[in-house]
């Protein structure tokens, strides 16, 4: 326990300053540096990590993605040099996979292409959040505050309160009540941020729509958790990586943030915010 509360202390010390500085080169290429390293991992526990034919483009692409995430804001090309980036790597993966004389799965090749977008989209779209118009400077921190609200609150409700186990054969500790818990108070952290960013800035967020986003956003929450221990129990590891002492690796802790950050930016550019 200890070493997970120093973990926190010091990660949250400094991933501050990346989120302060989300306007410079500091913020992209941090998220450059973690996209790359949930690839690893990810690789890694399918075990495809010596395939470097295979694995060093897809690292590159991680690294490169949100870098075309920002620029894609005020230039469609680089966004669309994205999403020709990956359907040329999946092309590529088809390919080995076609020639490797079965030395190489298609069922691998799949699990790169599909996981790893997931994971570069994650992070891709926590910056296209950022960069949204008028409010995201503000509205790209719910990722977090969604993320960690559910999963803080979803523990000590599940501890307080848990009798009914939610899907065991996937996580065994999580409840129903847990899961209801992460769910409220997720819906109402949002409204506060929500009206703490409307009273002391000069903009008005829609309360409504931020606790209907934060319902939402708990329950895909949740499911970016238990898809991630889901991944993890089929191919038989504890943790995705040690990059956070006590927590595992970027995955690990990240693996919640991925799935939000990507259903946000649909309900932020689909329904009305401010």
């Amino acid at each position: 326990m200890v070493k997970r509360i120093i973990t926190a202390v010091v990660g949250t010390a400094l991933l501050i300053p990346v989120l302060w500085y989300s306007d410079t080169y500091l913020f992209v290429a941090a998220f450059a540096v973690v996209s790359v390293v949930g690839n690893f991992e990810l690789i890694r526990c399918i075990g495809m990590e010596k395939h470097y034919a295979l694995t060093i483009p897809q690292y590159l692409i991680a690294a490169a993605f949100p870098f075309l995430m920002r620029f894609g804001v005020s230039d469609t090309r680089f966004f669309f040099a994205a999403a020709f980036l990956q359907m040329t790597y999946l092309l590529y993966l088809l390919a080995a996979a076609v020639f490797s004389h079965g030395k190489i799965r298609a069922e691998s090749c799949a699990m790169i292409y599909a996981l790893c977008f997931y994971i570069n989209m994650g992070f891709g779209s926590i910056i296209l959040l950022r960069d949204y118009e008028g409010v995201g400077q503000y509205v790209f921190l719910l990722v977090f505050v969604g993320a960690w609200i559910t999963d803080i609150f979803a523990y000590f409700c599940g501890l307080a309160f848990g009798r009914h186990k939610l899907i065991p054969d996937v996580s065994p500790k999580k409840t129903v009540e847990g899961s209801i818990g992460g769910i409220a108070f997720c819906a109402f952290a949002f409204a506060v941020y929500g009206l703490i960013v409307s009273h002391f800035f000069e903009t008005e967020l829609n309360i409504t729509a931020l606790v209907v986003f934060g319902m939402i956003i708990s329950v895909v929450s949740q499911i970016g958790d238990l898809a991630a221990s889901l991944i993890k129990r089929e191919y038989g590891i504890k943790d995705y990586g040690n990059c956070f002492p006590g927590h595992g690796g970027v995955l690990d802790r990240f693996d919640s943030v991925l799935s939000v950050a990507t259903v946000l930016l649909i309900l932020v550019y689909t329904y009305k915010i401010v």
